[in-house]
């Protein structure tokens, strides 16, 4: 019996209230939700797929929970997950995110992410929206949040943030969360942020784009603070990326509504690819001190939530293709995909030249492999 990790994982997830009438529970929740777990990891993506997982691997699943009564149905994985409350289920997820490792000086990266087959059209229900956030140096996922159907990033990200201990975190999230009362938010938390401009705050995009583009470079008169270069070269292709600062915003109208502003900044992007340049500009507001190298860092670093989560969850776990909608679930399976990645992630170190996709092959494969990614995380 691995009585550690079964111990671990009740004292995270068993705490769930169980949404079934008493009389009618075969199966204690605390073996559904292990079972769905660990058919996740190793590559389990349908109710059908859980059961057929489950009774596999019957054997191995009865040295972590008795399982009298053998694996469920499919219905039953189906209804269970559609009715299990997802605020807690949140919660707990949280709390267990916590424990895997200390986090310092994280970039945490906020975006959102369609389910697209999870539009229902027969009841006119639109897709999933989930909105993530991602710490992008240990690659975990913190939270998640479900925009409302009739609603927005700009509503969910608030409820996100709330879940987070933001204290000396930088937060970057796209144009959409560029929002005053956002910015106010991450200040009190005790974070800082890096927020991207476009059309979305009247002319914020615009006045900040002619004053940093007067003059892109740092010399005795300029109003640039620093600056920092990257040049990266391969196969046909040289880019080049440069960040310019400012910390010169007395002249702009709008800084006493932008808590903590202390930033302007502006990321200059070019590529020549076979010798055909090309050339983009964007422009950012902070509450960092103007140093170019940590600024421009942190905006690359968000579009870790894109390659190292999106990407993922699209090719690896095939999210984009689930259909599961029905009430709750499409919510709290995207949870469980959540809490596979962080799994692997943290596993991942300890196996040489192999991928999610392939670690994931090799639990189902080797319950060995499978045993050290659930002691390495419970």
């Amino acid at each position: 019996m691995h009585k550690d990790v079964s111990e671990s994982f009740e004292s995270h997830f068993g705490k769930l209230k169980d949404p079934r009438i008493d009389r009618k529970k075969l199966y204690p929740l605390v073996e559904i939700l292990f079972v769905v777990l660990c058919g996740s990891i190793c590559g389990a993506e349908s109710w059908r797929d859980f059961v057929l997982f489950g009774k596999s691997k019957i054997d191995y699943l009865q040295q972590y929970y008795p399982y009298e009564n053998g694996i469920p149905s499919k219905n039953t994985f189906a209804r269970v997950f559609a009715a299990l409350n997802t605020e807690a289920f949140k919660l707990h997820f949280v709390e267990w995110v916590q424990t895997l490792q200390k986090l310092l000086n994280e970039v945490i990266a906020i975006d959102g992410k369609t389910l697209c087959n999870s539009l229902d059209k027969a009841t006119g229900s639109a897709a999933i929206h989930m909105v993530s956030a991602f710490a992008t140096e240990a690659r975990l996922v913190l939270a998640q949040q479900k925009v409302d159907e009739k609603s927005n990033e700009i509503t969910a990200i608030p409820k996100l943030l709330e879940l987070l201990d933001l204290t000396g975190h930088i937060v970057t999230i796209d144009a959409m969360g560029t929002q005053k009362a956002i910015a106010k938010q991450i200040i009190a938390q005790g974070g800082d942020y890096i927020l991207a401009l476009k059309g979305n705050q009247g002319t914020l995009n615009e006045d900040v784009r002619l004053f940093l583009e007067t003059e892109p470079k740092k010399t005795a008169n300029t109003v640039i603070s620093d600056q920092y270069e990257e040049i990266d070269k391969g196969h046909g292709r040289i880019e080049t990326r440069q960040c310019f600062v400012s910390d010169q915003i007395n002249w702009l109208s709008q800084k006493e509504q932008w808590a903590g502003l202390k930033t302007l900044v502006m990321i200059e992007e070019t590529q020549e690819i076979n010798g055909t340049p090309s050339m983009e500009r964007r422009y950012f507001i902070s509450s960092l001190p103007p140093k170019a190298e940590r600024i421009a860092s942190a905006v690359r670093s968000h579009w870790m939530i894109e390659n190292a989560l999106h990407w993922t969850l699209d090719v690896v776990f095939n999210e984009d293709q689930s259909r599961v909608r029905k009430d709750n679930a499409g919510e709290n399976m995207a949870l469980i995909r959540h809490i596979t990645i962080n799994m692997l992630n943290q596993t991942k170190k300890m196996f040489k030249n192999i991928g999610l996709q392939g670690l994931r092959k090799k639990a189902g494969w080797d319950n060995e492999t499978l045993g050290l990614i659930l002691k390495e995380n419970f």
